[in-house]
């Protein structure tokens, strides 16, 4: 069996408090994106020393610790009896860069092991899972539009329509430490809450709708703060860093032909 991992874009994303375990209550949107990886799940006839047969192609990643095979533990665990598998990933949603690939790719697994191998987990007990994955785990399980706070698992599915408009991404290929992005951001919860805001027309929300990310990351990294206002001046309606970075995405009318020119090297995708 084999499924197609999405990405995801912040629309919004606000730092409220520092809580007491040392994670940070957030308020956000989530929206899922069609830039896709491939993981595809086989029984494995022929097991030899490992429960997880794993191999990966496309972008280089870390196959000792993976989040999929992580998965698979976590499941083993209450279900000693699944299966040894074979498992492929093929990796193009680019690493470390705010678009939850990562997430999405554990989400994933533990959705296709569900279904493959019959265990019958509702969605509520899989995201019980995927909170034990990552704090942007969950919302892969339901995967539409969510209004999301706690730590980003306690979602709300909302009605969001951008049918209208295409999503553009741009990676500097600059991988951001997430503890540095923390460790500078002043929290504040008294803010008007993005599930309003998210109501508004998309032509106003360059005014509203605010990442507390950027300021800290667009200080040390101008050229990513450069890729926002390039996108802004090949008539984006909107642009926004997704999550802690690095990427940059731009909401442009579907009509429109920005004219896109951006360093070599950097992962530049429309979806």
């Amino acid at each position: 069996m084999i499924v197609f991992p999405n990405c995801k874009i912040n629309l919004g994303l606000y730092i409220l408090q520092k809580r007491t375990d040392g994670f940070h209550d957030l308020e956000t949107i989530f929206c899922p994106v069609g830039l896709l990886d491939a993981l595809e799940i086989i029984q494995n006839p022929a097991p030899q020393l490992n429960e997880v047969e794993f191999t990966t192609s496309g972008l280089k990643i870390d196959t000792e610790e993976n989040i999929c095979v992580k998965a698979y533990q976590l499941l083993k665990k209450d279900f000693p009896e699944l299966a040894c598998i074979k498992m492929h990933l093929h990796k193009v949603i680019p690493l470390g860069a705010g678009l939850g690939g990562g997430s999405s790719d554990g989400a994933s697994a533990l959705l296709l092991l569900n279904k493959k191998f019959n265990l019958g987990l509702s969605e509520r007990q899989l995201i019980g899972y995927a909170l034990n994955l990552g704090s942007d785990c969950p919302f892969f399980i339901k995967n539409k539009p969510c209004y999301a706070t706690g730590r980003g698992e306690v979602l709300e599915e909302i009605n969001l329509d951008l049918i209208n408009y295409k999503i553009v991404l741009v990676n500097p290929k600059i991988h951001i430490n997430t503890a540095f992005a923390f460790s500078k951001i002043k929290p504040d919860n008294t803010r008007a809450s993005l599930k309003q805001i998210i109501q508004q027309p998309v032509s106003e929300w360059k005014n509203i709708l605010k990442n507390d990310f950027e300021e800290t990351v667009f200080n040390k990294y101008p050229e990513i703060k450069t890729i926002k206002h390039q996108l802004y001046q090949q008539g984006a309606v909107y642009c926004s860093m997704s999550g802690s970075g690095s990427t940059v995405y731009g909401l442009f009318e579907k009509s429109s032909q920005p004219q896109l020119s951006f360093p070599k090297g950097y992962f530049v995708k429309a979806t």
